[in-house]
């Protein structure tokens, strides 16, 4: 059995510094078969940073306070206080707080505590293909995020 309180888990934040409130309960219990973020969104934060998918994990939101916007392929999705969100693995999507108030939620994912970074994929714009679509992603040694088109091949690390 592990314990814990989530205010002693330590705080670890996006590559990209979109939130300045993330604790990952998954790495501070061990967990092996899902993933567990406690987060702290102020106005204008998200939990990710971008439109993604996972193609080897669901992903649940639940918020716990406040209101969070969701973008996906379908159109914007509105999550109240007290709703809960589901996306498939291959399920395009990214949350954030578009209100004046705080949000607090927990992000979960499944089937491990931790997706693998060649099935994570990013909608993001190419400037070779002239259009958004798919890019890999991977984390280079100095923390950023370095994308590569699936179609042209195209790699780049943002700003």
């Amino acid at each position: 059995m592990e314990k814990t309180a989530i205010d002693d888990v330590e705080i670890e934040v996006n590559p990209m510094d979109v939130h300045s409130v993330r604790r990952p309960i998954s790495d501070a219990l061990g967990f092996t078969d899902f993933a567990m973020n406690y987060f702290e969104l102020e106005p204008g934060e998200s939990f990710s940073g971008g439109m993604h998918t996972h193609h080897d994990q669901e992903e649940v939101f639940y918020v716990q306070e406040g209101t969070a916007t969701f973008d996906t392929e379908d159109g914007e999705v509105i999550v109240d206080e007290g709703e809960v969100i589901r996306f498939e693995p291959g399920d395009f999507q990214t949350g954030y707080n578009d209100t004046d108030e705080q949000v607090v939620g927990f992000a979960f994912g499944a089937p491990k505590s931790k997706h693998d970074w060649d099935q994570l994929e990013s909608l993001v714009y190419c400037q070779e293909c002239e259009e958004e679509i798919g890019h890999g992603l991977e984390l280079t040694d100095d923390g950023n995020f370095r994308l590569t088109c699936t179609e042209c091949g195209n790699t780049f690390v943002p700003p």
